[in-house]
């Protein structure tokens, strides 16, 4: 059973940095391209970043470009999303993603995944 666990989000300033962490278990990690998604008032569920099975490619939405980076360790099956300059309109809840299928390429259609029902919440005070 494909177990994804998010933790590591809360309340913040503006400017402010937090790092994401996403546990998962139930499936063979590193046959799959992970990414993040995340669901804000203002724009609805939305892809933010994805990473190939062994880290060589690393993709992100223009809105988060340049502020967050993801990170995967296939020997602990975890992956992680460091968000730094965090501003109001990043304020929503994050959810870990994992691609239907082994396909190695990083997909921006968060149809493509499967992703928890609990995701965390990232709340960016102004």
């Amino acid at each position: 059973q494909v177990q994804l666990v998010e933790s590591g989000g809360g309340l913040m300033q503006a400017g402010g940095s937090l790092k994401l962490v996403c546990e998962t278990s139930g499936f063979e990690f590193s046959d799959y391209v992970m990414s993040w998604v995340r669901q804000t008032p203002g724009k609805g569920l939305e892809w933010v970043s994805g990473i190939s099975r062994f880290s060589g490619t690393r993709r992100y939405a223009d809105s988060v470009k340049g502020r967050f980076i993801i990170n995967r360790d296939n020997a602990k099956n975890v992956v992680y999303l460091r968000m730094s300059s965090l501003k109001p309109e990043d304020t929503g809840v994050y959810y870990c993603a994992k691609a239907h299928t082994t396909q190695p390429d990083i997909s921006e259609n968060i149809d493509h995944y499967n992703r928890s029902d609990q995701g965390t919440q990232v709340t960016i005070a102004s």
